[in-house]
């Protein structure tokens, strides 16, 4: 057996946290992920560095945020910089990977693995394993394996192949494999199995695709102030994945129950894969890690996708059981830059210090910085054990949430004088921590301060009476005098 901990890494796409049983959710069954939480270390305030997927996953293997790793749209090449699939080859580790890694923009690229099953969402037979592999049991006629995209992209929809052949069933396949071959050595090893659901379209195999009643799915968490929540980027997505025409309930259910329905399916196949590892009796010298790139809003506040730092699209599941991680639950913000210091630590291996912290020191001061775009497009988000905040450059406009007080996020206290130190500390964080916004004056840019009511004209004042045309919720920006509290007499 080694002496250094083998590490396999379950990866899902667009999963939020709050899918999963182990965060809560009371209709999906995941036994196999609840299990992994159950033993080790459940992350409740993990976040995505970038809300899409490129970005997401070249923070995630080099440990560099997306300004620092040049690299916060789908379209943008990942970051050259060396990945832990590279450090940790370099310290004696085996490494494979299976699935998608959507690395751009040669999307077969090792980046670091020393072998590759390939099975990304875009491809042909000739230069995709997972492709080659449908097309060699005959189903080659299936031009989409994954499902219908374009104006089909959230119509629910059944597998066009059959559960042997669907892609997570062939993730767990080409996954198990190499743990068979690998339990005996003693060399340590890297495995990474990438999945594609439950990325849309939503598409489980049969008879997965009946596991859950459509007409009992609860409806989209849609609060009174979600307009007011949204960014150009809601808006925008809603436009292009043909979902601003208007509301269907019964359509809503049927998508959030193939959704729940393709989520249970991958976390059967991920019982697979710990299963062959349990086989190999590496399972008590192997830390077994699942995560996400980012989350799905699922008709929440009215939208779809992600592209958001909201929690629906932001939040994802971190869970890290096996050697270091005892079982607990750990509330303070982590990231998925966090991973890459982790994995070198477990592996004593080598690596120069980025923008993560190790997860395994439980004393860190953590803040969470994230970003999408950049410049004028540029979305920026802040997050802290009590608040998130959110600078939108398109829509000139501040998110202010309160983590604890807020846990839905209903609300943006941003443009509320009763909250102006806050915003001002959050600020100042987003500020110094972002270079986009080092010389941001945002007072100007959001017209977000305070309006006395009954005073001359000023420039504040018009500033005030902008802000009513950014956010509904600037009406709070009129200053009536402070809140009431009671006196109370000593006896």
């Amino acid at each position: 057996m080694p002496t250094s901990p083998n590490i396999v890494i379950v990866f899902a796409d667009q999963l939020r946290a709050d899918a999963l049983g182990c965060y809560g959710n009371p209709i999906t069954a995941t036994p196999a992920i609840d299990e992994l939480a159950a033993r080790g270390t459940r992350f409740d305030s993990a976040y995505t560095p970038s809300p899409v997927c490129v970005p997401a996953r070249s923070s995630f293997i080099t440990g560099l945020e997306p300004q620092h790793g040049d690299c916060f749209d789908n379209e943008m090449p990942t970051s050259p910089a060396s990945t832990f699939m590279d450090e940790l080859s370099a310290a004696g580790y085996r490494t494979h990977g299976v699935g998608k890694m959507h690395f751009t923009p040669d999307t077969g690229a090792l980046r670091g693995f020393q072998t590759r099953d390939t099975g990304e969402e875009f491809g042909s037979a000739d230069t995709d394993d997972y492709m080659k592999f449908v097309s060699e049991r005959g189903f080659d006629f299936v031009e989409h394996p994954h499902g219908l995209r374009d104006e089909m992209y959230y119509v629910p929809q059944l597998s066009p192949v059959p559960e042997e052949l669907h892609h997570s069933h062939w993730v767990a396949d080409k996954s198990i494999e190499f743990l068979e071959k690998s339990g005996g050595d003693d060399q340590p090893y890297l495995l990474w199995a990438s999945f594609i659901a439950p990325h849309p379209p939503f598409a489980p195999p049969s008879p997965w695709h009946r596991r859950f009643e459509p007409s009992v799915m609860p409806d989209p968490f849609v609060p009174p102030g979600s307009p007011e929540l949204m960014t150009v980027y809601n808006r925008l997505q809603n436009r292009y994945k043909y979902r601003d025409g208007g509301v269907d309930r019964r359509l809503e259910q049927l998508r959030k129950a193939y959704y729940f329905a393709s989520v249970s399916y991958l976390d059967s196949q991920v019982a697979r894969i710990i299963a062959a590892l349990d086989a190999s009796g590496q399972r008590e010298n192997t830390v077994v890690l699942v995560t996400a790139d980012h989350g799905e809003f699922l008709g929440d506040y009215g939208s779809y996708g992600k592209r958001s730092f909201l929690d629906a699209a932001a939040k994802i599941p971190l869970i890290a059981s096996g050697p270091g991680f005892e079982p607990s639950i750990r509330d303070e913000p982590v990231s998925l830059v966090d991973v890459r210091p982790t994995l070198l630590e477990l592996a004593g291996a080598e690596g120069e210090p980025r923008d993560g912290t190790s997860l395994l020191d439980t004393a860190a001061d953590r803040t969470v910085f994230g970003q999408f775009q950049d410049g004028a497009l540029g979305l920026y988000a802040v997050i802290t054990d009590e608040w998130k905040y959110i600078w939108s450059a398109f829509d000139r406009g501040e998110y202010l949430i309160d983590r604890k007080r807020d846990p839905r996020e209903t609300l943006n206290a941003a443009y509320s004088p009763r909250r102006r130190a806050t915003l001002s500390t959050m600020r100042a964080l987003a500020r110094e921590h972002f270079e986009d916004l080092h010389e941001l004056d945002f007072d100007d840019a959001s017209s977000n301060v305070p309006l006395q009511l009954g005073k001359r004209p000023s420039p504040e004042a018009l500033h005030a009476l902008a802000a009513l045309g950014i956010n509904p919720e600037a009406s709070t920006l009129v200053v009536r005098g402070g809140p009431w509290e009671p006196t109370i007499e000593a006896d």
